[in-house]
């Protein structure tokens, strides 16, 4: 089968959560909901992308999301039109506004699955979010579950959280979630809220050894579930490096250097924003360009584009025999040290290697 080209379409800013980890509301002062793309824009969007997508032979998929998509007052027309031209299509979102009615709604429109985030346990996961947002998440499970689309749980792991990912692993497998992952938080430091309601600034960074000690056990606890209903995802490349190391994951020389997996970046991802601006990945600043004045081949064939797929410019990677598999996440190193081409922050192979 030829392989998928994801779009992730962020149709709105709009959300009743407030995460402290958000990229969004991180500079909640430059939100504008009245700059979204009306519907007769949305629909340009997604005809667009078939044609973009037959360009480069793939099969197109559809990652709808926001904020909450829910909220926007385009979200069902948008899901129907998707639908209708027979795109496979997902949604991430939040817990809240979902009933058996709505539910049934989506899987009319041909949603194939239902992300939700858990970040930890309800305490340290509630502190993240929003108070009540764990139990609202485990409700939410339990009716996705009753229907046809698939219910999936994505953490965002941090120093902050870390030591809670495997219970909410164990967790899942309790509730027949479809499928978990996790991503790294791509910020050095985060801001919460005390008991008084006082800020205060808090470290996430994980020290190399220390991430692949949680890529370690988080493995293990995989293996253990591996009977489970859920399908464990190894959504963070790194897991190819800690499973090359262990003799579990295997690769053949790679003189040409080509890319096989590992990061989407520059290869089968892009990411639309409420306002038209076209990205290169949401989780660092990169806009390529804005679909009022670019189609989606001309923002993939850019220079702007063009820059993120210069394998030899990713130092420490260029030089690994993983460079083709794994690459990290340079999102994660924009956010660090402010290049995306530096070393990946986590990545324990390049400790002590002068790559900076």
């Amino acid at each position: 089968m030829r392989g998928a080209f994801s779009l992730q379409w962020h149709i709105t800013d709009r959300c009743d959560q407030r995460c402290k980890h958000c990229y969004i509301w991180s500079n909640s002062e430059m939100i504008d909901t009245n700059n979204e793309l009306d519907l007769y824009q949305c629909k340009l969007v997604v005809g667009q992308f078939i044609d973009f997508c037959k360009i480069v032979d793939c099969l197109p998929l559809i990652t709808v999301t926001g904020g909450d998509p829910i909220l926007s007052p385009n979200f069902w027309d948008i899901l129907s039109y998707i639908n209708e031209r027979k795109i496979r299509v997902n949604l991430l979102a939040n817990p809240y506004h979902l009933n058996p009615k709505i539910l049934s709604e989506m899987e009319k429109c041909g949603v194939r699955s239902y992300q939700l985030s858990l970040d930890g346990m309800e305490k340290v996961h509630d502190s993240i979010r929003r108070v009540g947002s764990f139990r609202a998440t485990l409700e939410a499970i339990k009716l996705i579950n009753k229907t046809k689309i698939r219910s999936t749980i994505m953490s965002t792991v941090s120093l902050f959280n870390y030591h809670e990912i495997a219970q909410v692993a164990r967790l899942c497998a309790t509730y027949n979630v479809g499928g978990f992952g996790f991503a790294r938080y791509n910020s050095p430091n985060m801001t919460l809220c005390k008991d008084g309601g006082e800020k205060t600034e808090i470290n996430c960074q994980i020290s190399p050894f220390e991430y692949r000690s949680f890529l370690a056990q988080m493995w293990k606890v995989y293996c253990e579930l591996a009977d489970s209903k859920t399908f464990f995802m190894l959504k963070d490349h790194l897991f190819k490096a800690y499973l090359y190391e262990e003799g579990i994951f295997h690769v053949e020389p790679n003189k040409e250097k080509i890319v096989y997996d590992g990061c989407n970046c520059g290869i089968r991802h892009l990411t639309l924003l409420p306002n038209g601006d076209i990205y290169a990945c949401r989780r660092f600043n990169s806009p390529i360009g804005n679909i009022y004045r670019n189609k989606f081949e001309e923002a993939f064939f850019s220079e702007n584009m063009g820059k993120y797929r210069r394998y030899d410019k990713y130092k420490g990677c260029s030089a690994c025999e993983l460079l083709g598999y794994c690459r990290g996440c340079h999102a994660v190193s924009a956010e660090y040290t402010g290049d995306f081409f530096n070393k990946d922050p986590q990545c324990w192979r390049l400790v002590g290697q002068n790559v900076l």
